[in-house]
């Protein structure tokens, strides 16, 4: 007979399932990182679809071309500092700060210029601002 007690088994730790589930998170990762290359900002600016426009005889017409250049209803702006912007708008306002300006940028002209027009609208006391885009249907791809 044997009287000794049986040795208790050590305990195995099983790897398989945990190395299927890294698996399982590490492609979920994979195709994650993927996806978001394709979800990168690929902007064209402006487009909207709105009325027709208005001819409006209270409004400031400020266009911003792409290399940063000012023209104050189709008068070009000597320099392009935030200063000289600001006197054309007061003289383009006469006085009046009930104009709307109207900012029509194109679409490849840097943030900057565009913040620009805003900031010197502020100086000029132009507190109504609107954006000029172009509608969806004459936009071309």
């Amino acid at each position: 007979m044997n009287f000794r007690r049986p040795k208790p088994e050590e305990p195995e730790i099983n790897l398989i399932p945990f190395i299927d589930v890294l698996l399982v998170i590490l492609i979920f990762l994979m195709l994650s990182t993927t996806y978001s290359k394709f979800t990168e900002l690929q902007i064209t600016l402006p487009i909207a679809d709105t009325d027709q426009a208005r001819d409006r005889p209270h409004e400031i017409i400020v266009a911003v071309s792409a290399d940063g250049r000012f023209t104050v209803n189709k008068k070009p702006v000597d320099g392009r500092s935030v200063e000289a912007l600001t006197a054309e708008l007061v003289a383009a306002a006469g006085g009046s700060s009930d104009m709307t300006l109207i900012i029509s940028a194109d679409a490849t002209a840097m943030h900057q210029s565009v913040i620009n027009v805003m900031d010197a609208a502020r100086r000029a006391g132009l507190s109504k601002l609107t954006f000029a885009t172009q509608s969806s249907g004459s936009a071309s791809h």
